[in-house]
């Protein structure tokens, strides 16, 4: 037999592969070879176990020549991924009649019987395919359980139990092989990422039955905490015991180290708990993994049967995967492959405990990980009021508007009913690292009755406590178990790990103070989005604001915005100092003037008295100003060309900024970024006002300074005409939510209501908000890149949209040969981790 590849003795040298194998087999290959005690193995390659569900079952004979003709055997699924799962294992294969009374002489008749009785009622389920209530009302164990199956089995079946281990064997293996091909099992594993047609494996393994004489049983043990990746002898052992028992719900097992809370393995079995921790500290060493070890134990003497993958949280991955580097066992490059990089958001954020329980009352788009729990409130007004009592408190509204920054800053987590994955709260939640589900439109919101109704029925008011986890998207009622978030030693190594291998600079879009320290702590190399218009939302500033919109001349208009200046400068003076010397990109006014003014009788109202002006005028200015498509109307770069007074103001604050921090440090370099360009024209109008702007700044402090003019590059036609727009410019970069916006003709904000059945029924592949489009929105950054570069090629490019942050858009961004990629503060960290892996791999040729 082990000239047949399909059946094979696994040995040092068998000719055995995950690939052809599967996981199992192949790691208990690699214990073979490290000299553990593994009880003899025979490995099945997929295509035997294909052939076996096809009726075509190898040789028996052959394989059971290589046991003893008295032992136990079990059968086991060896699939390529452990994740894929597969049949459950069968035990004590080979137990009849006679065994029963050799082995009862052997351990005992108790401990016989019980290895009889879970052979026979495991065969009779998963073999025989009875159903389990054949075997309800037996309430015996032992010798009375194991004749009343018996008779059990063959009522039901109307033939013996059969008693040839062979024909036992044989019929396990049909069994198990027909399992993996059934629809459901299909299913369920290509839920977990399996191919249609991946294999399975099954391994045949003599059994160590775990009962007996002496200590005998089974357990599992690791040497790290799946959860926090720390240290620590975990697992669970159980006296009198087979498989995966210790694991049973309920079940008194043992500890494995001393301990003052009950008996342990260590004081019943000190010789083979030492050589345990022995035999997983060498399978981590050579196996170049922290793995679980899953072990019987007869009379004293340990047997390993299997070693897996510990499972693990992203913070246990991330801490095994430095430990495991920093021992001298992987290389740090390694280790920094080895860890996903979306995964660092459990690690950034406070998040649900993996083991608390969830009470889900919808599940919605998980627009900014992490979760917080609150009392929910319907307005920013209430959430303001709540930080100040110091309560924690979750914004609830049917959509977020620049109105609600401030109750967003107020709040600890964000619900909104509309939305996807770029609409104002996912993009603020973000950029705040908040807490935020959008898209929530299974549930009822009611925000003028200030009532919340889920699915099920159950209505939430003003003050009841609800969880937003961001991470997963559900919504969840009540207050369950929290993880803190890290950004310990362990962190901050691999992240310096990441930071030497990379290739592509990552910035972070910040608009506040807050945002830009944030961005310093997680070593973002300078801001590539500032976005003004939100430091315009503060109530002292907003009446400021308004009253410019109702100015009637251009001179109005520029005595009003006088008053903002002095404000503005502060806020640019705040970014330089924080960034400390690392490039700044500011980007001019951008949204529609309307979205500064109040929608609601009453607002308009107390508007006409801030401004003494009639409600009529007030009523009309606002109505003059209504778009039928805001975001494609007079806004960004149409506002600078005709109400330049505003970039005026905005450009006066940026240079008398620069000068004033540039006093005590490195002069600063701005960067100013005109938004929403299209045509050349426009850049040669607005660059001509600011470089007015600079000499009159120069001029008027008797002191020169630089500065960097740039555009923001979102429409798809700004992309065509690249090679016109870049000679007035120092950097394009791309602002890919607006360019994915307009490439698609679709609404960021409403694509969430229908995007899920989009990419289920395969209209696209992902969410081209979440994961950049490389064959449409990427083929215009292409263009754009080799047009700018063909007219100047020192041009700087970036990309400042939210697929900054994506690891797959920072391939592509890479590949182009942009400069850098600005994201959320928040996700700086993903940024550098996935920008070096695709260094490291572009270097090994991956």
């Amino acid at each position: 037999m082990q000239n047949n590849p399909h059946t094979t003795l696994i040995t040092s040298k068998a000719p055995v592969a995950a690939n052809t194998h599967g996981g199992r087999a192949k790691c208990l290959q690699r214990l073979v070879r490290l000299e553990l005690p593994v009880p003899r193995t025979v490995a099945l390659s997929f295509d035997a176990v294909h052939r076996i569900a096809e009726g075509r079952v190898p040789d028996l004979a052959a394989i059971l020549e290589e046991f003893d003709p008295t032992a136990l055997l079990c059968v086991r699924p060896s699939s390529e991924d452990p994740d894929w799962g597969g049949p459950g294992a069968v035990l004590n294969i080979g137990m009849n009649d006679a065994r029963y009374v050799d082995l009862s002489d052997k351990m005992g008749v108790e401990a016989a019987a019980a290895l009889y009785l879970r052979f026979v009622q495991s065969y009779a389920i998963h073999v025989a395919r009875l159903d389990a209530d054949v075997f309800d009302d037996i309430d015996a164990d032992g010798r009375e359980g194991l004749r009343q199956s018996l008779r059990a089995y063959e009522d039901e079946t109307d033939e013996a139990f059969p008693q040839d281990r062979g024909e036992q064997l044989a019929a396990v293996l049909r069994s198990m092989a027909r399992a993996w091909d059934g629809t459901s099992a299909r299913l369920l594993r290509q839920a977990k990422g399996a191919p249609a047609d991946a294999g399975l494996g099954l391994v045949i393994q003599e059994m160590i039955p775990g009962v007996g004489q002496g200590e005998c049983g089974s357990g599992v043990l690791q040497l790290v905490d799946s959860t926090t990746g720390m240290p620590q002898i975990t697992g669970r052992y159980l006296s009198q015991s087979q498989g995966r028992d210790a694991l049973g719900e309920g079940v008194s097992a043992l500890f494995l180290e001393k301990d003052s809370r009950g008996p342990s393995l260590e004081e019943a079995a000190p010789k083979a708990f030492a050589d345990l921790k022995a035999q997983a500290a060498l399978m981590r060493e050579k196996l170049r993994e922290e793995m679980q070890v899953e072990f019987v134990i007869e009379n004293g003497h340990v047997h390993i049967l299997d070693g897996v993958r510990v499972q693990r949280s992203a913070r246990a991955a991330m801490r095994i995967a430095v430990r495991l580097a920093e021992d001298g066992i992987l290389p740090q490059q390694e280790a920094v492959m080895r860890i996903d990089p979306h995964a660092l958001n459990e690690l950034l954020h406070r998040q649900v405990h993996p083991e608390a329980q969830r009470d889900v009352l919808t599940t919605g788009i998980a627009a900014s990980p992490g979760a917080s729990t609150g009392k929910i409130v319907f307005t920013a007004a209430e959430a303001q009021a709540s930080a100040a009592r110091g309560e924690a408190c979750i914004l609830v509204r049917r959509e977020t508007s620049p109105e609600d920054v401030r109750g967003m800053h107020a709040a600890v987590a964000v619900l909104t009913e509309k939305g996807g994955m770029t609409s104002h709260a996912a993009v603020i939640g973000r950029g705040l690292g908040l807490p935020c589900i959008v898209g929530a439109s299974d549930m009822r919101f009611q925000t003028k009755k200030k009532l919340l109704t889920a699915p099920d029925g159950r209505v939430f008011k003003t003050g009841d406590v609800l969880t937003i986890d961001g991470t997963s998207g559900q919504v969840l009622a009540g207050q369950p178990a929290m993880l803190e978030a890290v950004f310990d030693d362990c962190f901050q190594t691999l992240m310096a790990w990441a930071d030497a291998e990379r290739d592509i600079e990552i910035r972070a879009n910040a608009d506040t103070p807050a945002d830009a320290q944030t961005a310093r702590n997680f070593q973002a190399q300078g801001i590539g989005l500032c976005r003004t218009e939100h430091m315009f939302f503060d109530p002292g500033r907003l009446i400021v604001m308004r009253e410019m919109i109702f100015a009637q001349t251009s001179s109005g208009r520029a005595a009003v915005l006088e008053r903002l200046l002095p404000m503005q400068r502060e806020d640019f003076m705040q970014l330089f100092r924080i960034m400390e010397g690392q490039p700044v990109c500011i980007r001019l006014f951008d949204p529609p003037l309307h979205e500064f003014l109040p929608t609601t009788r009453s607002g308009q109202r107390e508007l006409a008295e801030a401004l003494d002006l009639p409600i009529s005028d007030v009523e009309r200015r606002v109505d003059s100003m209504t778009e039928y498509n805001p975001m494609l109307g007079l806004r960004g770069v149409r506002l600078g060309v005709t109400v330049p007074e505003i970039y005026d103001m905005q450009a006066r604050a940026i240079f008398e900024a620069t000068l004033e921090a540039s006093r005590n440090g490195a002069p600063v370099v701005p960067e100013v970024m005109i938004p929403l360009v299209s045509a050349k024209r426009e850049v040669e109008l607005v660059k001509s006002r600011i470089d007015s702007v600079a000499a009159a700044v120069a001029a008027e402090f008797g002191q020169e300074f630089e500065y960097r003019l740039g555009v923001m590059v979102e429409t798809p036609r700004a992309c065509l005409r690249a090679e016109e727009i870049a000679p007035n410019t120092s950097f394009l970069s791309f602002g890919t939510n607006d360019l994915t916006q307009m490439t698609y003709g679709l609404s960021r904000d409403d694509a969430g209501r229908f995007m899920s059945a989009y990419v289920r029924q395969g209209v696209f592949t992902e969410d081209p908000f979440h994961v950049l489009d490389p064959d449409g929105v990427g083929e215009l950054l292409k263009l754009g890149a080799e047009r700018g570069r063909a007219a100047k090629p020192d041009v700087t490019l970036s990309v400042c949209g939210e697929h900054g942050g994506n690891p797959e858009s920072i391939a592509i961004c890479r590949d182009l040969g942009f400069d850098y990629v600005s994201c959320s503060p928040f996700r700086v960290p993903v940024a550098r981790l996935a920008a070096a892996q695709l260094a490291i791999s572009s270097r090994l040729g991956g």
